[in-house]
């Protein structure tokens, strides 16, 4: 039973997800694994939440 954890920045579309979903299920789905094995966790991070380089993502808009 494999789970997926995805974590982006906040602001995806309920629709963008099913769509991530149905794509990731289909490529395991592809090696073997049932379909209804597959776990997607969805982890929305606020961009201050996230930081690369030392730099928050929320600055980067502010340059």
């Amino acid at each position: 039973m494999p789970v997926v954890v995805v974590e982006m920045w906040q602001g995806r579309a309920v629709e963008q997800k099913k769509q991530l979903a149905r794509g990731i299920t289909d490529e395991f789905v592809k090696v073997g694994v049932p379909r209804q094995q597959v776990h997607i966790i969805f982890k929305d991070n606020p961009k201050h939440n996230w930081a690369t380089g030392g730099k928050l993502a929320s600055e980067e808009a502010a340059d």
